[in-house]
Formats: structure tokens, sequence, C-alpha cells
């Protein structure tokens, strides 16, 4: 018998690998088995504008069952979607594939999903969360037409939790904290990331609009706070403090189209729809009733240092490693 759970508990490992990267849209994962189980493909959506989930997950179950280098090399969305329509032969009559999220049914940056997917001819469809944005409703009722049998609602809790930085972005806004700690909880020790955590916070600026830091760290650690790890922008800047003069040739004011408010409060805010917060203990406390998530980078060192001390009580979302830390999801 099919284990639904373990398949959908892959695809969502797959998908939260790229939680926060994929603004302004989802974060999705899929996967594909064929008729006996095996897995073909697991892939996810992992940046605005490139293939989504379903897609990527199709061309890589594609390359698996057929030697073909000409799709191989194809990057473009619309030309991947284009070459699985024309050359698919059939490949995927007996596959199933799991999706986190119901398949769009809408012309954007890439063609429906579902058309995709019906045109493919999969034996079935399983879905995690129900669409609910107006823009992409109405794939099931596609698959269905099409003839392909379609479930929806597995995992369904966990899908739908997935998805809470889409659907906050979308309604107003999503505000998470980013912190680096050592296996002791000291955070002031000066560098304590690894490379491959620093490569993807700066890949969570250069998506953000914004970015609030404590005036405290901006004099003390004279900071950048861009994304040039990877070649990306430099979110705006909000610095809490209650004292408003700076020293301008600190870095960060000195970045190219980018706006720097001072201020000591945080109705700037309303302005923005993704926001990200770096600080230590004080900023915790400061910006709890604003933070939505928590996201934390926790070092494999013991260092002294001033200690987390916060209250606030952290949920367990996602964690994996990256490099030698482990990179935690927290909602609250």
């Amino acid at each position: 018998m099919v284990n639904d759970s373990f398949y959908m508990n892959l695809a969502l490992q797959e998908a939260w690998k790229y939680q926060g990267l994929t603004y302004p849209n989802p974060a999705v994962g899929a996967l594909i088995i064929d008729k006996n189980g095996k897995i073909l493909s697991i892939s996810a959506h992992k940046k605005h504008g490139t293939p989504h989930a379903e897609l990527n997950a199709a061309k890589e179950a594609y390359l698996a069952l057929k030697n073909d280098t000409v799709l191989q090399n194809i990057t473009n969305p619309s030309q991947i979607h284009s070459y699985l329509l024309k050359n698919h032969n059939n490949l995927f009559k007996n596959c199933k594939i799991y999706v986190t999220l119901e398949p769009c049914n809408h012309f954007g940056s890439t063609p429906p999903c579902s058309l995709l997917l019906s045109t493919l001819g999969f034996d079935e469809v399983i879905i995690g969360s129900r669409e609910d944005n107006p823009e992409a409703i109405g794939g099931i009722n596609r698959l269905k037409q099409n003839g392909i049998n379609v479930r929806y609602n597995i995992l369904k809790e966990k899908c739908d939790s997935l998805l809470y930085p889409f659907k906050q972005w979308k309604k107003d806004r999503f505000v998470f904290f980013k912190i680096a700690v050592n296996l002791n909880g000291t955070y002031d020790t000066g560098t304590i990331s690894s490379l491959d955590s620093r490569k993807y916070v700066h890949a969570l600026r250069d998506k953000t609009d914004l970015l609030i830091i404590g005036g405290n760290t901006v004099r003390s650690d004279r900071p950048i706070l861009d994304s040039r790890l990877v070649g990306g922008k430099a979110p705006d800047i909000l610095i809490y403090s209650k004292q408003k003069e700076f020293d301008k040739s600190i870095p960060l004011f000195n970045v190219k189209n980018r706006k720097v408010f001072i201020s000591d409060n945080f109705e700037i805010i309303r302005d923005y729809n993704y926001i990200m917060i770096e600080g230590g203990d004080n900023m915790l406390e400061a910006t709890k009733e604003i933070t939505n998530w928590y996201l934390f980078f926790i070092a494999p060192v013991i260092k002294k240092g001033n200690s987390l001390n916060s209250p606030i009580s952290f949920t367990p979302l996602y964690s994996t490693m990256l490099e030698n830390d482990m990179m935690q999801w927290f909602g609250t």
C-alpha cells in the first residue's frame, strides 16, 4: 500500500529548503513515483520566475526515465513546459505526483501546472493544501475534467504551515527574526555562522523589502547589511534607536538605492510586505509583538559571551543542516 504521508513529507522537506527564498511566490514541493512506488524525482520551487515545483519534478523524472541531453540543458520554464508536452510519450501514464499545494491554473511567469499534469497524463495527483489564491485556483477542477484522479488534504496541517509566510505577505506582511547563536546560546562573539549559513542569510536579504536592526549593533559592528555573498540587492534599513545621531560613514548608510530610517517605533513596517529582523536579546524583546516567525542558525561551538534569555515560547517548524550549522525555523 502506498504511504501518502511518507511521500508528502519528503516533498515538504524539499520545499522547506527554499522557505523565504521564493518571495513573492509560495514555497512548494513535489515528488513523483512510478507504478511500483519508486521515487523518480523530488523537487521544489526555488525562486520567483523559475520553474514551479511540479515542472521541476516532471523534468527530473523525465530525465530519470529517458536519456535526453536536450531537456537537460533547458532552463526556461516555458520551454521546459513545451518540451515535455511534445515529447512525454506517455512516460507518466502510470505515475503519481505528490504536491504540497494545489497546482496553479493560470498563466503567470510560467504556464499552468494543472495543464502540464493533465497533458502528461499522471495516474493520480495527491495534494496537501488547497489553493485559495484567486489568481491561481481551479487546478483540481482542471485535473478532474481531464480524467486525472485527485486526492487532497494529505498532511494538510503541515502543508498549510509551509504556506504561512506566503499568506501573510499576501495579506499585509510577514516578519521574521534571524539570529545566529553558539551551541551554549551566546550570540555576541563575532562571526558565528558558517559560510553556507551566511550565504543563505544573504539570499534572504536579497528577497526582503526591509531589514530591522538595533542602533547599538549598528554603532558597534558598523555593518553593511547587504547580500553581496549572493550578488543580490540590499534591502531598506530601519535602525531601531532612541538616539537619532549616527556616524554616516558606517557602510550601511552608503549603499545605492537604499532607504535608511531611524526610529524608536515600527510604524514604517506598514509600507513593507517582507521584513527581516536581526539582533540579540534586546531586539527579541522589542520586536516580539510584530514578529511572526524566528530563524535560528546554531553553530556547533561553545564560546563565552552574552546568552539569550528570552521568555518567548518557540514552536519548532523545520530544521536542517547547513555545513556544520543547524538551521531552524520556529513559530510562536
